[in-house]
């Protein structure tokens, strides 16, 4: 039995116990995707409620099925199925709220359908399966590639928690090493991560799963792909403004970003995806990808470089983009993308660095000598959170089926029992140093968007910890401070529309308004008052002006009108969920 494998999955935001399907070679066990979900008593919501369970926890399945509820209720659209809640105890969670994902308990199972052996041909080791052969059977055109690292899976943990490298959130004492002085202090929601922290969340088979997959996509350029690039970058931004923009001037952004992303080796879906964030799809940003502003005739501001808040508060957006993109002769349109891209590529993708998660955690670096050091990220968390973000916006996309490839690590002796040791006594002090990165690359990197003055791209019921971790963990520590719209500091609640952002690097500080899309009325929930705003704008009776008129344009495309109107509702009623 591979001990590791289920020890660590005991620790993950809440505490259950193992228990092995006998009948079965391989574990299934059900990630919950929302906070608050119900355990009940059957498959219904007639039945009695047991408990409720956090979102992220894995709990074991009792049997590998599902169960339908009879009486149809209709507030779950899924069949149901049966945990093991609390380790020995058993309910019924609704399948609208859960993942299955499957994977083998041991690494010395021989392969027995195709996909299993066309996996272990590849150099994964049979715990993988489980999780690989499901997403395989969802997505055929996904390939995966074994990252053999050759590095002992217990020396890499080890590595990887010493002080100040990794820090988490958490309440949990297993997950915490007090051994380390911690940079935040230790009444903050920050803590440094113990070793079962670190190993749950570097070991990836506990993300073998289509949201949190794409922590391991390549992110530079696979001539194996060469063909589907310029269509999977259509399929990215063909809603958006600035693509419709260039299409009706003869220009094909999916084959300009696909010779970009050639050229310096790097995804073109990935650049479609970081551009998307940084321009929108509304008209606001016009001037940085138009390239017919008056003095600035022929550049372009892709990538929304240079527009910090004090530069953007004395010369406005347009100056300042592009100005920066004058400046680095970004003249020209395919120069000007291929200059953005060469920013974003040379730091980190082409150095070693082609996923998020070796973005955290440096494992096959360029130079042998700095593995485990120049990590983008203290946050462990990062690199799943990320990966749910790109999920979000791909399959919002409709492009999941397109021919992504993963680069998946593999330890040795992954079996190993990981126990929490003192891993404070290593001498290394936290990194506390402040990130160079623009504002916006911040932003953006955090898994949000950002437009001058603002931030989107916040969950509904997101938590003030939660953003706020989430991009001191690019931009470093104590750099980030939330405050209501009355710039009264805060540090816990539910983020909601009209609350501010203060961000930090080593230059200078920008203040954000947050828009969460939908809520109109900035108590953090999307509900009829907003409903009724909405409506009422569109009436005239009733004004949404700033970042408010921003919450209000789900669509984002530039007005609120009754498209609009019909998003709030049917996000209301639960037939659709607004795109943050």
């Amino acid at each position: 039995m591979k001990k590791v494998f289920f020890s660590l999955m005991f620790f993950i935001l809440s505490s259950f116990f193992v228990i092995n399907a006998s009948a079965t070679s391989y574990t299934a066990r059900a990630y919950i995707l929302d906070q608050g979900t119900n355990v009940r008593t059957g498959p219904g919501t007639q039945n009695t409620k047991l408990t409720s369970l956090g979102k992220g926890s894995y709990y074991n399945l009792v049997e590998d099925k599902t169960y339908t509820d009879t009486n149809n209720h209709y507030d779950c659209n899924s069949d149901w199925y049966q945990i093991y809640y609390n380790g020995i105890d058993s309910g019924y969670v609704c399948g609208d709220h859960v993942e299955v994902v499957r994977s083998y308990s041991t690494d010395d199972v021989a392969p027995q359908t195709a996909c299993e052996v066309e996996m272990n041909n590849l150099g994964f080791p049979s715990s993988y399966w489980g999780g690989l052969c499901s997403l395989k059977e969802k997505y055929p055109n996904w390939q995966f590639v074994a990252l053999q690292t050759g590095i002992d899976w217990s020396y890499a943990v080890e590595r990887e928690s010493s002080c100040g490298k990794s820090y988490i959130q958490t309440d949990n004492e297993q997950y915490m090493d007090r051994s380390c002085n911690n940079q935040y202090g230790w009444d903050s929601s920050w803590k440094n991560a113990s070793q079962k922290a670190v190993a749950y969340y570097m070991d990836p088979r506990n993300f073998l799963s289509d949201r949190f997959i794409f922590q391991f996509e390549y992110l530079k350029y696979s001539s194996l792909l060469e063909s589907y690039y310029p269509n999977s970058v259509r399929g990215i931004i063909q809603n958006a403004n600035f693509y419709t923009y260039h299409a009706n001037l003869g220009n094909d952004l999916g084959t300009i970003l696909n010779n970009v992303g050639k050229s310096v080796d790097i995804s073109p879906t990935f650049l479609a995806s970081r551009i998307l964030q940084e321009l929108g799809s509304s008209t606001s940003l016009y001037n940085l990808y138009s390239g017919v502003y008056p003095g600035f005739e022929g550049y372009y501001n892709f990538y929304n470089y240079g527009v910090s808040d004090d530069c953007a508060t004395t010369n406005g957006t347009t100056y300042c983009g592009l100005n920066y993109a004058k400046n680095n002769n970004w003249y020209g349109l395919e120069n000007a993308l291929k200059g953005g891209a060469s920013f974003i590529s040379s730091g980190y993708i082409n150095a070693g660095q082609y996923t998020t998660y070796l973005q955290k955690y440096n494992l096959v670096p360029t130079n042998s000598n700095a593995q485990f050091t120049h990590q983008f990220q203290t946050n462990i968390a990062a690199p799943s959170s990320e990966s749910a973000s790109t999920y979000k916006s791909y399959n919002g996309q409709g492009i999941l089926s397109q021919a992504y490839v993963f680069y998946i690590p593999v330890f040795t002796n992954m079996d190993a029992t990981i126990n929490n040791s003192n891993n404070g006594a290593t001498g290394e002090d936290p990194d506390s140093s402040l990130s160079n990165l623009p504002i916006s690359t911040i932003v953006t990197s955090s898994g949000y968007k950002y437009q001058s003055g603002y931030l989107t791209g916040v969950e509904v019921g997101a938590d003030i910890s939660t953003i706020k971790g989430s991009l001191e963990s690019v931009a470093g520590y104590n750099t980030v401070v939330v405050m209501d719209s009355n710039n009264n500091i805060i540090n816990s609640g539910t983020v909601s529309t009209g609350m501010k952002v203060k961000v930090s690097n080593t230059t200078s500080s920008e203040i954000l308004e947050i828009a969460v899309k939908g809520d109109t009325s900035g108590d953090g929930v999307i509900n009829a008052l907003d409903l009724l705003q909405v409506q009422k704008n569109i009436l005239g009776t009733y004004s949404l002006s700033g970042v408010y008129a921003i919450a209000g344009d789900t669509s984002a495309d530039g007005v609120i009108n009754a498209l609009d109107l019909l998003q709030v509702q049917k996000n209301i009623l639960g037939t659709y969920t607004i795109v943050q």
